[in-house]
């Protein structure tokens, strides 16, 4: 069983991935944790790094071949990417969703290595507009789609209001059905 989760910044793809990696005994990927690496060796915040790979097509061309090498050559797990139900069209795949407020408040509380440029909710909230906006635009130039489109997915869940193991469980539930 392959799954691709993605969805809005902030939306808890990286927690509910690990989650239901543990749950059903699964190996967990992310693209965030391939971004940041690629970032840091480059010197670059998350949003820089999205900037430059508006024009820097090698960006995405690393995270792309991962992807699609992780689908051809490996089955039983999960990956938090943005566009890995793109790249591995054979998954399970689940959209999270949630408000640009509450995606603010998350990430500027969880304070993750961006502490350079999210020194305050209101920043973090007009940079999540930022990268949201970059990789729209990447996705729709590079690959001519829309990733929030909802159509693209097999389950579409609001996490705004619920807890992690609350999303886990309509997603477990969800794949019991399927069987």
């Amino acid at each position: 069983m392959i799954i691709t989760i993605t969805g809005a910044l902030g939306s808890g793809k990286s927690t509910v991935a690990k989650l239901i990696a543990k749950k059903l005994n699964l190996n967990h990927y992310s693209t965030g944790d391939f971004m940041r690496e690629i970032a840091t060796k480059r010197n670059l915040t998350i949003l820089g790094l999205n900037q430059q790979a508006e024009t820097d097509k090698t960006i995405d061309k690393e995270l792309d071949d991962r992807q699609i090498n992780l689908g051809k050559t490996e089955d039983n797990f999960i990956i938090d990417a943005r566009i890995g139900w793109f790249f591995i069209p054979h998954s399970i795949k689940i959209f999270l969703d949630v408000t640009d407020n509450e995606a603010a408040r998350r990430i500027f509380e969880a304070n993750r290595n961006e502490k350079k440029y999210n020194t305050s909710i209101n920043e973090t909230l007009e940079n999540i507009k930022k990268r949201k906006e970059s990789e729209v635009k990447r996705f729709k130039e590079f690959y001519n789609i829309d990733y929030y489109t909802k159509s693209n997915y097999d389950l579409v869940i609001d996490t705004t209001k619920i807890s992690p193991e609350q999303v886990v469980e309509k997603i477990l539930n969800f794949i019991k059905q399927q069987k």
